[in-house]
């Protein structure tokens, strides 16, 4: 089905907005825990949320940041059937570059696995599952979040959402490029685990 260039557009820009609402940031402030961009690794996502000792705050980051990378692709879907995997993109750019905050946001992860709920939800389970798994045996979130959205795509391609991998593939590599400084942690073994005072400005 052929799709107007300016409906393209006009999904991309919808998309980008709802995926750029730093939910992080505007629940710290509305609940008097500061400026996230101030605390910690200086990230609008859950895991610095929590830095804050707010946990409340912190899950409600998570799940917000999950429910409007859903949104994204539920809007696109219900509007214009086949913009799903471009609704995904840019709600996950638009978190993790929100103009709002000068580009500098979220390394994607929640919203990311937002969007490959929305998109299959066996993708989103297989996302949950590995995510899960890993923060329960490691305690280390950002190798939880890598390798949640890195089974993205593969999931993807085993559940035969083939279609759906492309966008996924560009994601997990946008977040695995995002996590660079994490990466380097972890190969040199001073990555914090969740809920160390130990290097907790990192992340």
């Amino acid at each position: 089905m052929y799709i107007p260039v300016s409906f393209m557009v006009g999904i991309f820009a919808a998309a980008y907005c709802l995926g750029s609402v730093p939910f992080g940031l505007l629940l710290t402030r509305i609940a008097g825990a500061g400026d996230l961009r101030t605390i910690g690794s200086g990230n609008i996502g859950a895991t610095n949320v929590l830095r804050t000792g707010r946990k409340g705050l912190a899950a409600a980051t998570l799940l917000l940041d999950l429910a409007k990378g859903a949104a994204a692709v539920l809007f696109a879907r219900h509007f214009f059937p086949g913009t799903e995997a471009l609704g995904a993109f840019a709600a996950v750019i638009g978190h993790c570059f929100p103009v709002w905050l000068g580009f500098s946001g979220g390394k994607g992860v929640a919203t990311t696995m937002g969007v490959a709920l929305a998109l299959a939800w066996p993708i989103g389970l297989v996302c949950a599952a590995v995510w899960v798994g890993l923060l329960r045996a490691t305690r280390i979130s950002s190798l939880g979040g890598m390798s949640a959205v890195v089974a993205a795509p593969v999931a993807a391609l085993v559940f035969g959402y083939s279609a759906y991998a492309p966008v996924l593939g560009a994601l997990a590599v946008l977040v695995i490029w995002l996590h660079r400084a994490n990466i380097a942690r972890l190969r040199d073994g001073t990555e914090p685990q969740i809920g160390s005072k130990e290097k907790a400005s990192l992340g």
